[in-house]
């Protein structure tokens, strides 16, 4: 894969996450779990984002979601799937997510839509092999509402970036934890990592004093040159796992219609998050 379609991922992603993003921010997302009688943002959380797997345990998403804690995963599912069944699930997410987006993009309709057909031609090109949970939603079904189907198109292009993410850390050496860790001593704040993938106190010191003693990170929480070079490379090979659907595409009018909307999309989000989204597509 090319140095430019790689390029080409990473901008399109900085461009579409805001988009996919509403339904872990937006209070209109938020409030649709809730009164589902999902309480709490991490059931809403795995419920909505797993539900296209189905009505799984903890050890697969686990698996699939990488940065959270075990425990943490174990304390949502399978118990949410009493409340709330996965097909169930699915409505809910997408609803809220329209909600949120028809608030948000109000006046940019148009645009909205536009796009949304550009990233769904996208999204139907992606070789979804070895990644479960692209593969997952791309099961579900595409839907009409054109804000639901920008939703839709830019979730599928966000986890099939996030797949590819996930095989990157590993192939690195990293797991969950010291993935998390790594990151916060390099941009984003203990406290937008921690406590939101539910790692322990305990947990997240040893996965540090794992890292320092493969050499990746200072005794006081700052990333070392090699562990900056060994995100940096994880980073690269995410661009090119997610860059072959843009290899020899022109980008330029999605990327003119994205970038208002990505921009609007944004408003809901805090900066820095636990995602790891720049502010204003700035690294």
């Amino acid at each position: 894969m090319n140095d430019t379609a790689g390029a080409a991922a990473r901008e399109m992603w900085k461009l579409f996450e805001p988009v996919h993003a509403v339904t872990y921010f937006a209070p209109e997302a938020l409030t649709a779990f809730e009164e589902a009688g999902l309480r709490g943002w991490r059931r809403g959380y795995f419920a909505g984002r797993a539900a296209p797997l189905g009505p799984v345990g903890p050890e697969p998403v686990t698996a699939a979601f990488f940065g959270f804690a075990p425990g943490t995963v174990a304390r949502a599912l399978p118990s949410v799937w009493d409340i709330t069944p996965p097909a169930r699930a699915l409505e809910i997410r997408r609803a809220g997510a329209r909600a949120a987006l028809e608030r948000l993009l109000a006046g940019r309709e148009k645009e909205a839509a536009r796009a949304g057909r550009l990233l769904a031609d996208v999204a139907l090109r992606l070789d979804h092999g070895g990644r479960v949970l692209s593969a997952a939603n791309a099961a579900t079904a595409w839907p009409d509402d054109p804000l639901e189907r920008l939703w839709h198109a830019a979730t599928l292009l966000r986890e099939h970036r996030g797949d590819g993410h996930v095989a990157a850390l590993v192939a690195a050496g990293l797991d969950g934890c010291e993935a998390l860790v790594l990151r916060s001593g390099i941009d984003v704040p203990r406290s937008e990592l921690q406590p939101y993938r539910g790692w322990t106190d305990e947990e997240w010191e040893a996965a540090g004093a794992r890292l320092v003693e493969r050499g990746l990170l200072e005794p006081g929480g700052t990333a070392t040159d090699e562990g900056r070079r060994v995100l940096a490379v994880a980073e690269e090979a995410t661009d090119r796992a997610a860059g072959r659907v843009w290899a020899g595409l022109d980008t330029e009018e999605p990327r003119a219609l994205l970038a208002p909307l990505a921009a609007a999309c944004a408003g809901a989000l805090r900066f820095p998050n636990p995602i790891g989204l720049p502010r204003g597509g700035q690294e």
